[in-house]
């Protein structure tokens, strides 16, 4: 598979030039089109009402959270505001999909998408394959229909054990595959939404679940990869491993550096940010980067001016309003609970979220 790659810092810099300019964002339209493609971990997104066969107990209102109407109504809208802002930097539509993880159910999400349309007029259409985790949460997808046309959705079940033979009851990997509008003709892409199982017990023997999450990840594209060997594709999730780790660096052998990605292989877009000390969660005073979003080789090397999509950039997005702004936390993400007291804020992730480019014909 031959590629021609063409740099594009110029080109970039025209365009950030033309997008916070704001009079001039009509010439980005015709010049350029932008889409962003955003992570979000939702932290705990339950109703109040319990679901059968789900261990929901610690979110109803008598559980551990004490989690009322009022609050499930707070987090809605908080989170409601922060999907509405995903891309909005770039793009005044917003996001073109936002994959999201520990959601409870599909009601969870419609209630999110409501709230979304309600309060800042964006439509986002929700996405969601219940799976076999032990708590019930699962992972969806939203997406805009001006932007994203899905054709297919798939989820594939994790088989997996612990180091004690356990069995991993884990979220499934959620495939959806479309196209994105815009442009001579819509152009496809397939995009996974993983959360793959916790370092419950410790990272060294909770890391062979991981690993087989990996393995999974890559069948998968791999596997698309032969049906189109031009294939552009996105993991995204929070993979409870930061780029370096086995699962990603040699598992998936996601790089780091694009000029080490070879045909049919993977790019790590979030990987320097971390190396420059910018993670989605800290933990014990240190910063991980679990919500990765990773890239096929086409789509991070297909010509910028062949009209087809393309990589951009990536973002950890870490705005004022997600962040606690004193206190012995101060800079780190603002949750909705910290050690069981209710913060009303967010969640214990940032988001995550690259951006597309295409030059218009």
């Amino acid at each position: 598979m031959k590629k021609h790659f063409l740099s594009i810092l110029a080109i970039l810099c025209a365009i950030t030039t033309s997008v916070y300019a704001g009079k001039k964002e009509q010439k980005l339209g015709r010049d350029y089109q932008v889409r962003c493609v955003a992570f979000y971990n939702l932290e705990n997104l339950f109703d109040t009402i319990h679901d059968e066969g789900k261990n929901d107990y610690e979110y109803l209102p008598d559980g551990g959270m004490k989690w009322t109407a009022l609050k499930y109504e707070h987090k809605i809208k908080n989170m409601a505001y922060a999907v509405s802002e995903l891309g909005k930097d770039i793009d005044p539509r917003g996001a073109m999909c936002v994959g999201v993880c520990e959601v409870e159910n599909m009601g969870c999400l419609e209630d999110l998408c409501r709230e979304i349309k309600a309060t800042y007029n964006r439509t986002f259409v929700p996405i969601l394959l219940e799976g076999p985790d032990r708590r019930g949460v699962d992972c969806g997808f939203l997406y805009n229909p001006e932007l994203f046309k899905p054709t297919n959705v798939k989820g594939y079940e994790l088989k997996a054990h612990y180091a004690d033979g356990g069995v991993v009851k884990s979220r499934l990997q959620l495939l959806v595959s479309g196209y994105i509008i815009g442009g001579d003709a819509p152009e496809k892409i397939h995009i996974s939404v993983n959360h793959w199982p916790s370092r419950y017990g410790g990272e060294l023997s909770s890391r062979p679940s991981r690993d087989t999450a990996a393995m999974l990840a890559k069948h998968i594209f791999d596997s698309i990869y032969q049906k189109e060997p031009n294939a552009k594709f996105v993991i995204m999730g929070d993979l409870n491993d930061d780029p370096f780790n086995h699962s990603c660096a040699v598992v998936l052998d996601a790089k780091k550096n694009r000029k080490d990605v070879k045909e049919y292989g993977y790019f790590n877009t979030m990987w320097k940010h971390l190396e420059n000390g910018n993670g989605t969660l800290a933990y014990q005073g240190s910063w991980d980067l679990f919500d990765q979003i990773i890239i096929s080789e086409p789509l991070l090397n297909e010509d910028v001016n062949s009209g087809k999509w393309t990589y951009w950039k990536s973002q950890v997005f870490n705005k004022p309003f997600l962040t606690v702004q004193e206190g012995k936390d101060k800079g780190t993400p603002l949750r909705t609970h910290k050690a069981g007291v209710w913060q009303n804020g967010y969640g214990d992730h940032y988001p995550t979220m690259i951006y597309l480019i295409r030059k218009s014909k």
